[in-house]
């Protein structure tokens, strides 16, 4: 594989962040923005968070562009479980596993390569050939429905409901002891964290750092030492339910990156051999870019996550 690329410089006139670093290399300002988002940017030795930010004249930046990735993602006859389909979309149920597109360390086995496969190539183009159709993502390790675009008319439309946070979205999580109150809103900005780049962390609302991010959640059910709880997402910040929930003292169990699982818990999750963070995207809804027609659809819980909740259910485990 070969190395990353890093450029290096100093910002020739003071601008935005993301206008700055495009003046002063050959990279597009959208480019900048997405290798931002990534935690890829460094600006005078600090991780930059915001495109947004205001730099002077002389600062410092450096750039690191990961090893190129394949021109195309290739099709993969992998299995996946459909819940809807149609001439201009498709509604997949994804299993916990499975990275949504191609990335440098996971270039096959996505699903994009699966649904390359399915549907034979013909997939919305406006994300380019790395990751066609593919108009949000979950994380790899976190199970349930997502919509991909097969028409570039549908994935405009739908583009538009992610960003006006009008896309109905209920999540199933499987928490750390139990929130207080039952119900409530999470209101608290998500951004790229200064100490590792690869995960997110909460921000003072106030910060022109990160993004608004509205989590809603409500407890379905108290479990022994855990509580199985609803989300309902305004927003979709990346990793958003997991930073929250820790945010308030009640991670989710099995969370790898944000989770202080109890150690009997954790014991629990070992002999049941649950390692992934407790999360599946229940409920998606949305207005079909289309016909019009207002779509919802609903997905039970997956094996793994339901054997959990029987686990904590028992008295006697």
């Amino acid at each position: 594989m070969s190395e990353p690329e890093i450029i290096t410089g100093t910002i020739l006139a003071p601008a935005r962040l993301d206008k700055a670093l495009a003046e002063a290399t050959s990279l597009s300002r959208a480019r900048v923005q997405g290798l931002i988002d990534e935690g890829r940017v460094d600006v005078a030795g600090k991780t930059a968070t915001s495109a947004s930010m205001k730099v002077a004249q002389g600062t410092p930046f450096r750039i690191i562009i990961a090893a190129a990735m394949p021109a195309q993602a290739r099709p993969e006859d992998i299995a996946l479980t459909i819940a809807y389909e149609d001439a201009h979309l498709i509604v997949v149920d994804k299993a916990a596993g499975m990275v949504v597109h191609p990335a440098v360390g996971n270039i096959t086995g996505t699903l994009v390569n699966a649904l390359l496969h399915h549907c034979r190539g013909n997939l919305s183009g406006i994300n380019g050939v790395a990751r066609p159709g593919i108009v949000h993502r979950i994380d790899k390790d976190t199970s349930g429905l997502l919509v991909v675009a097969k028409s570039d008319a549908a994935h405009e439309g739908l583009a538009v409901q992610f960003a006006a946070h009008t896309v109905h979205r209920r999540y199933i999580a499987v928490c750390a002891g139990h929130p207080s109150p039952a119900e409530g809103t999470i209101n608290a900005r998500v951004g790229r964290s200064d100490a590792d780049r690869k995960k997110m962390t909460v921000l003072p609302n106030n910060s022109s750092r990160g993004k608004t991010a509205i989590t809603h959640y409500t407890i379905i059910e108290r479990l022994d030492e855990a509580a199985m709880i609803e989300c309902r997402l305004e927003t979709g910040r990346t990793h958003q339910v997991r930073v929250h929930c820790a945010s308030i003292g009640h991670a989710l169990l099995g969370d790898p990156a944000y989770g202080r699982t109890p150690k009997a818990l954790r014991d629990l999750l070992d002999r049941i051999g649950f390692a992934r963070q407790a999360l599946h995207a229940a409920e998606l809804g949305f207005v079909h870019p289309i016909t019009g027609e207002m779509v919802q659809f609903r997905s039970d819980l997956p094996a793994d996550m339901q054997e959990l909740i029987d686990q904590l259910r028992r008295s006697d485990r």
